[in-house]
């Protein structure tokens, strides 16, 4: 193989290799979880984690709920058995609607990074997402001052 060829061949495989990764990562479809208004409080029911698939229930790690007063989605986050953690998906920094990939949330507009329990991993943000108090009982989460 020419040096030329060889170069090119490298220089589209670092270019591709990224984009092919995002691509298949992004491929996970988003369930938006039907919540029940209560006042200042959601109401979801913990069978929006299950889908059902060729006759075996999955799981969902997270669920996005679209019905909030501030306009932005709450990603409803399962990280043990009965716990959860609802996080306000609006960026800290200067307000645009964060993306959901890879364990993380990321800003789109100016590259913040956040935990999914809302802790900032990556400036420019600097101040954490806005979580909400969760409690439970046996077939729904409740989330609080929504």
């Amino acid at each position: 193989m020419e040096r030329r060829n060889f170069l090119k061949t490298c220089c589209y495989s670092m270019v591709g290799a990224p984009l092919l990764a995002s691509s298949i990562q992004s491929c996970q479809v988003t369930h938006y979880a039907i919540a029940k208004k209560d006042g200042e409080n959601l109401i979801v029911e913990k069978s929006e984690f299950w889908e059902i698939k060729n006759g075996k229930r999955i799981n969902r790690s997270f669920v996005l709920i679209s019905n909030t007063n501030d306009g932005f989605p709450i990603c409803l986050q399962k990280l043990d058995k009965d716990k959860y953690i609802a996080s306000l998906m609006k960026c800290t920094h200067q307000g645009c609607e964060l993306n959901i990939g890879g364990g993380i949330y990321t800003c789109p507009c100016h590259g913040s990074e956040f935990s999914i329990t809302g802790k900032v991993l990556e400036g420019p943000a600097e101040e954490n997402l806005k979580t909400f108090e969760i409690n439970t009982d046996n077939e729904n989460i409740y989330i609080h001052d929504v």
